[in-house]
């Protein structure tokens, strides 16, 4: 039976005290918005919080980011990948425990996303690659809300999924009384402050057309979200290989001829993946 919409919006509202966001990250919003924060004091806000911060160098450092071993300060880190991929990251941490312990599959997967995101961005020679991969890191973060705040609705649509041989999502609108994964990560990004680039792939990347000021970072997440579920890397929650839109395609300034050689590296990019480096 699905919830109805007042059931839905009753239980989003609780999402509110999802223990996955750091006071940090608040006060990094306040204090980036002034125009006027310095790396410094940014890493010092970081800083203050040792066990966050063991966590970000750990990942920052990890194989995935490509500078392993190198980076040994918040500052540091700052400086090479910028505020709203460091801002990524800390979302990331906030999570992984939940992810990479009892939703492996969806770990595995995003880890996958996040790969074939800045493959696909840099060969379509878009700005911020890394960035671009932080939002493909973290584009199911709905999926996270969903199992770790509604198990029993998440169960409810994995059930669905196994029974009627539909798709995830075509299971969450019946479920969720229309609303999808996308709709909760969309709730909560906003709460959360996130910048376009890394909200709208989290909220579009099945319609990168609705993107408006991230179009480019939403169409990389879209196609590398169909690479990863073709290659079969992680779960995304069901066993289906989604059609890529068209719009995505010329959004990026590629054609179909671009795709073969992009499978191929993107292949060889998950195969380097380390998901142990992640684990607490």
């Amino acid at each position: 039976m699905s919830l109805s919409s007042h059931d839905i919006e009753t239980r989003i509202r609780k999402i509110q005290s999802l223990p996955t966001l750091p006071d940090v990250v608040n006060k990094l919003s306040l204090l980036v918005e002034t125009d006027k924060a310095s790396a410094a004091e940014i890493a010092k806000i970081i800083s203050e919080d040792q066990v966050l911060t063991a966590k970000v160098l750990k990942v920052v450092n990890s194989s995935f980011y490509g500078f392993p071993g190198r980076i040994g300060t918040i500052n540091h880190a700052l400086v090479l990948l910028g505020f709203n991929v460091m801002k990524g990251i800390i979302l990331t941490v906030s999570i992984v425990d939940a992810m990479s312990s009892s939703l492996v599959g969806l770990w595995e997967h995003s880890l996958g996303v996040a790969a074939a995101s800045e493959e696909i961005a840099r060969h379509a020679k878009l700005d911020q690659p890394v960035e671009i991969s932080t939002a493909g890191l973290l584009h199911d973060l709905g999926k996270v809300v969903l199992c770790v705040e509604m198990s029993d609705v998440a169960e409810q649509i994995m059930e669905d999924v196994e029974a009627s041989k539909i798709s995830f999502i075509e299971a969450e609108k019946k479920a969720l009384d229309g609303l999808t994964h996308c709709d909760l990560a969309g709730w909560l990004a906003k709460e959360w402050n996130l910048p376009a680039r890394l909200k709208e792939p989290i909220c579009f990347h099945h319609e990168p057309q609705r993107a408006e000021t991230a179009q480019q970072a939403t169409a990389a997440v879209h196609l590398a979200d169909f690479f990863v579920r073709a290659l079969q890397y992680g779960s995304g929650g069901d066993p289906f290989v989604p059609r890529i839109d068209p719009a995505a395609l010329d959004i990026l300034g590629l054609n179909l001829t671009d795709l073969p050689p992009l499978l191929e590296r993107i292949e060889d990019q998950l195969e380097g993946i380390d998901t142990r480096e992640f684990a607490s």
